[in-house]
């Protein structure tokens, strides 16, 4: 048997970063093995739990506050698929934000890792509440992808 490797893409653009995680599920049976429809499950607005979206729309009325601008509506598109792993990039003026979303077909896991680099008072203010919710929210968030990708078979 093989020894899973868990290096991310998102940890080449950003090796030092000021915050991450990595969160792990259990792929469905019958469930897609592509990266990038699971990147694209983990943040489709269709499979959001509704606080999330809540937050997520909360979120772009309160930024314009700090001088933060607010997210553009494709914030969350793949920028490029690197063998078992999407990658999505997002870099604005008050942090830059990598989350590889990679699909072990072997081991039967889907992993979300996030790497965030601070840029200044303004990413600083920004991400103190973020980095307590993020777990939550995106174990949240890869729960209902896995709950559509496997009740789907794709």
């Amino acid at each position: 048997m093989r020894t899973p490797v868990y290096w991310s893409s998102a940890l080449e653009d950003i090796p030092a970063p000021d915050y991450a995680d990595v969160i792990i599920g259990v792929l469905p049976p019958r469930a897609t093995t592509d990266p990038q429809a699971w990147a694209k499950a983990v943040f489709s607005i269709r499979s959001l739990p509704l606080w999330i979206a809540a937050a997520m729309g909360l979120r772009q009325m309160i930024v314009p506050l700090i001088g933060i601008p607010r997210a553009p509506r494709d914030v969350f598109q793949v920028a490029r698929v690197e063998g078992e792993e999407a990658l999505i990039v997002a870099d604005d003026r008050h942090l830059d934000f990598r989350c590889g979303v990679a699909v072990d077909p072997e081991a039967r896991l889907v992993r979300v890792t996030t790497t965030v680099r601070l840029k200044g008072l303004r990413g600083r203010l920004y991400f103190w509440p973020v980095r307590f919710m993020h777990p939550i929210v995106v174990r949240s968030m890869l729960r209902a992808a896995r709950r559509r990708l496997g009740a789907s078979g794709g």
